[in-house]
Formats: structure tokens, C-alpha cells, sequence
């Protein structure tokens, strides 16, 4: 019998990366098929060499995988859209991304990450955000998300969803998770029973 590949889910976490505490650091911990796409300088970020490992670890997977990106792990995976890279991707979590000016001006000298991605994104994607985030504000939050086609979950006074926020284990995480999973099947589904109608 041929086995059946489980999607994978690739952490992408943001400036610093996510240590311990961090509600990817659990999601890491309590998920069997997450993976985290490491990078060599969490601290001074390079989009180039940051999209090099994201896309070696999309190759190296039997299936295409979900991300579940923070902050500029966000924006790393909304880089994604317009390469071939991104057929790899089923669906894309992406919780508080930041606004590069924003933080630029909060980390100077820290990022070369280019500009803010602005082009729709080719597979499904759900982004989390809040009413207080100190790396964008809200009305910028809703005109990214509008610009990928996301949809746009605020879930209130929630900062910049991380451990200084109050944001550890985050169970919440895992239902969105699932809300996008059970998007991203429904396509594949119509297609088979197509297939099925045509034969």
C-alpha cells in the first residue's frame, strides 16, 4: 500500500527568531509534522538568504506544506507570490505581520528585507492581527491583508501576538489552523469529483 505523505507545517518566525516561551517555540513542541525553517542570522535578517533556506526546505518536503509565519516571517512568506515556489504551498497562517517601516525605525540597522509585498497570494492564507501592535498599525494591517487576499482575523488588544504580549501556549492558533486547512481542501475535493464525473 503507498503511503500517504502528511503536510507538513513550516514555522516561520520573525526578527530574533522565536525562543522559548514563544507560542511557536509550543507549536514546535506539540505538533508532529511542524518543522521550523531555520535561518543562520535570526538577528539581521536578509531577505535573500532568508528566501534561499525557505525555499530549499519547501524542495526538501515529499508534499507541498502549510506555513505558519510571525512577524517578518510573514512578509517572507507573502515574498513568495510570483515564484515558483510557491505551488508548494497549501496555506499560509500568517499572525502579526509587521510593517518594515515600522520596524526599521524600531530595530534600526537590522533588516534588509527589501519592500513591503504587495502582490495577491497564490494560495489561501488567513492573517492575525490586533488593535495595538507596536510593528503596524491597524489601518495598514487591513490594507496588507486586502492587498494578499487574505482574510483578516483582529482578535482585539492582543499587541504583537508574542510572549511580551502575554502570548505563550496559544490554543487559538491551532483552530485557525484548521479553519485554513478545511479552506484549502475544498478545491482539491471539487477537483477530484470532477475527474470522477469525466471518466
Amino acid at each position: 500500500m503507498k503511503r500517504v505523505a502528511m503536510s507538513r507545517i513550516l514555522i516561520l518566525p520573525g526578527l530574533f527568531g522565536s525562543g522559548e516561551g514563544h507560542w511557536q517555540h509550543h507549536w514546535l513542541k506539540e505538533h508532529p509534522h511542524s518543522r521550523l525553517v531555520e535561518q543562520d542570522d535570526w538577528d539581521r535578517p536578509r531577505l535573500h538568504d532568508w528566501m534561499l533556506r525557505l525555499e530549499e526546505t519547501l524542495a526538501e518536503e515529499e508534499d507541498d506544506a502549510y506555513i505558519v509565519a510571525h512577524s517578518l516571517g510573514c512578509l517572507l512568506a507573502a515574498q513568495l507570490a510570483g515564484r515558483p515556489s510557491a505551488r508548494r504551498v497549501r496555506g499560509a497562517l500568517l499572525v502579526a505581520p509587521c510593517d518594515l517601516r515600522a520596524t526599521e525605525a524600531l530595530h534600526p540597522g537590522h533588516i534588509d528585507f527589501g519592500t513591503m509585498p504587495t502582490k495577491a497570494l497564490p494560495f489561501p492564507s488567513i492573517v492575525v492581527g490586533s488593535l495595538n501592535d507596536i510593528y503596524i498599525s491597524l489601518d495598514r494591517l487591513t490594507m496588507f491583508a486586502r492587498l494578499w487576499r487574505s482574510d483578516l482575523r483582529n482578535i482585539g488588544l492582543a499587541g504583537h501576538i508574542n510572549v511580551a504580549s502575554g502570548f505563550g501556549r496559544w490554543p487559538s492558533g491551532y483552530g485557525l489552523l484548521t479553519t485554513l486547512k478545511s479552506r484549502t481542501r475544498r478545491p482539491r475535493q471539487v477537483e477530484r469529483r470532477r475527474a470522477v464525473t469525466n471518466v
